[in-house]
Formats: C-alpha cells, structure tokens, sequence
C-alpha cells in the first residue's frame, strides 16, 4: 500500500493532533501572536534565517535571545556586529548571519521604507533568504499562499513517494504541481513537527508511527 495525495485530508489531521503532544520547537507559532504586521514580518524573517542549518532547538533559544535584545529594524541597524554575533552564536553560520542581517537592515531602509517586502521576487533578494526563508515569511507574516519546504518537508514527502526529488527547492516546485492550494499554508508547520517526534532523519519511529501499514518506507524498514 501506499500515500496518495488524497490522503492528506485524513493524514494531516491526525498527525496535527499528534503534535500537540510532541516536543513543539515551531518558532513561528510565538511570533504569529505579534499584533505588529511590520514587527512580526521582521522577526519572522530573522529568525528563519537563524534556523538554517541550524537545528529546531538551537534556533528557538537564539532566536528568542535575539528578540530580547530586539523589537524593530532601528535596533538592528543600531546593534554592534560583535554583539549581533554574540547573540546568534550557536546558530549555524552565525559570523556570515550577522553580517547578513546587518546587511539586510540597510536594504530594508534604503529600498522598502523600512518594512519588509511582501513580495516573492523582492523577497529572494535579500541577504541570506532563499525560497525557503522567502515563503515562510509570506505564509506566516503576510498570511499569502506559499509552500514552505524544509528538511523535514522534503524528506517525509520522499518517504511518503509522493515526489522523487533531491533538494527541497525541487521538492517545492513538484508540490506546486501536485498538492491542493488547501494544504499550502500549512503544511510546513505540520509536518516539521511530525518530523521532530515521529519522522526523524536518522531512526524514525516507524513501528509505533499510525501510518505504518500505508507509508512504503516504514513497510520496507519492517519487511527488511
């Protein structure tokens, strides 16, 4: 047996509920409360460039340091790139996120009045966003459509044999093609946490997994 597309309407859900009892490392959950449109894209953005190449849990307490110090684009264009360094560090790449970051303060300014842009286009033109940091940001700050692919997105949609892709960016142009506009805003969200509790890169939990009996990997783990 395998996953279809059409079984995400009855996939999805249960997994949705499965998450709250996992280990929940979703920053954008926190940052989605933010009443300010301006400052809720800003961190956003932030911190999804905090959490590449980073791992969930490291992103969360960088992230959270970094809005404790600060709350707007004026404080980032005001913050040392010493301290801004200081503060990312453990994150990935923390040296070149710094820069990046203070980089991007600038462009913000000088192009976009201060806001961040609500754009796909002007978006992959920043400093340090890719398609990934682009479409989280538009899906979580600006509530437009977009599919954000990580890591987990990519290889549990590899596992389930929806896509046959090497690279989350191809995995993103695939699911373009294939998965309702419903499940576009959201599926990100829902699946990472399954990723962090149930999927996991190295050992997934397959034998305890609810899925066990429909996904062709965790059937060839146990056949094997």
């Amino acid at each position: 047996m395998t996953i279809s597309i059409k079984d995400l309407a009855k996939i999805l859900p249960v997994i949705e509920k499965l998450n709250k009892s996992g280990t929940d490392l979703y920053i954008s959950d926190e940052l989605g409360k933010l009443k300010n449109t301006d400052e809720k894209a800003l961190k956003v953005l932030l911190a999804a460039i905090i959490s590449l190449r980073t791992r969930e849990k490291t992103t969360w307490e960088v992230s959270l340091r970094l809005f404790g110090r600060l709350d707007n684009l004026k404080d980032l264009n005001k913050i040392s790139l010493a301290e801004l360094r200081k503060l990312l560090y453990p994150c990935g790449f923390y040296r070149r996120k710094a820069t990046q970051m203070k980089q991007l303060a600038a462009i913000l300014n000088e192009r976009y009045s201060g806001r961040v842009p609500d754009d796909l286009d002007e978006l992959l033109t920043l400093p340090g966003v890719g398609r990934k940091v682009a479409n989280l940001v538009l899906i979580e700050a600006f509530d437009k459509d977009g599919i954000c692919v990580d890591t987990h997105v990519h290889r549990i949609f590899n596992r389930w044999k929806l896509v046959k892709t090497k690279t989350p960016e191809q995995t993103e142009m695939e699911l373009r093609k294939i998965l309702p506009k419903i499940y576009w805003k959201t599926i990100n969200k829902i699946l990472v946490k399954f990723g962090q509790n149930t999927c996991l890169p190295i050992k997934p939990k397959c034998s305890t997994c609810f899925l066990l009996k429909k996904c062709p990997y965790g059937n060839g783990l146990v056949l094997s």
